[in-house]
């Protein structure tokens, strides 16, 4: 049977959706500032359109782009993940977003709660373990939390906890924080959990780790990430 195209009642093409929910997701850009970019390269949107777009297709690109990437990981060996929670304001009340992190700084999981006790760690826990499997190191802050819901696993051997060793899931935040700055916060709870898993998924799909490659190399895993982003979706 034949897929049809989510684009088919868009008079837009697809190219140009797809560019527009790339580029406000990414960089640290308001809705405005996408149509005024847009704008300079000749296309006429209206930024109510990039935030139809975004809602609309930013979850589907997001779940296709995610679907390739944990099959391609659960080929290897789940060394270590870090885990980490930061505070969050919707509306003026604090929330807790946790983000689980592997050893090269590909974002596993994003999850939002209202608290940061036993039962939230472990929500998240089991979120992240029932998509990529179970690692041979939990490396964590010194939140109780997080050893009570491992306590429940019967994972407490594989924590560890250290003044510096959570620097790669405290690094992990930076982009999201950029980015919520742009967007003045959020409102809604729901919202911020739909944003975080699109952003997650399109930090991974660009995370070159451009210090590890030459010039040369780095430009061409940029090119084949553009490519794989204009197939997502298609018919």
């Amino acid at each position: 049977m034949t897929k049809r195209s989510p684009f088919r009642y868009f008079k837009t093409s697809p190219e140009i959706i797809r560019l527009a929910v790339m580029v406000y997701v990414r960089f640290p850009l308001s809705l405005r500032n996408v149509e005024d970019l847009l704008n300079e390269r000749g296309i006429e949107i209206s930024h109510e359109a990039v935030r139809f777009w975004w809602n609309r297709f930013g979850p589907m690109f997001a779940a296709e782009s995610r679907k390739k990437r944990v099959i391609q990981m659960r080929a290897y060996s789940n060394w270590q993940w870090h885990l980490d929670e930061v505070f969050v304001k919707i509306n003026g009340e604090t929330h807790y977003l946790w983000r689980g992190v592997d050893d090269e700084g590909e974002v596993l999981e994003s999850f939002v709660t209202k608290r940061r006790d036993r039962r939230a760690a472990f929500k998240f826990l089991r979120k992240t373990m029932k998509r990529h499997g179970r690692p041979h190191i939990f490396v964590t802050d010194k939140l109780r939390s997080y050893g009570a819901a491992l306590k429940v696993i019967n994972n407490v051997d594989k924590q560890e906890t250290g003044r510096w060793l959570n620097n790669r899931a405290e690094n992990s935040h930076q982009p999201f924080r950029r980015r919520e700055r742009a967007m003045l916060g959020f409102r809604r709870m729901r919202t911020l959990q739909k944003f975080v898993a699109v952003h997650a998924s399109v930090h991974n799909h660009f995370n070159a780790e451009r210090h590890l490659y030459s010039r040369s190399n780095f430009k061409l895993n940029r090119a084949a990430a553009l490519t794989e982003l204009r197939g997502l979706c298609a018919a």
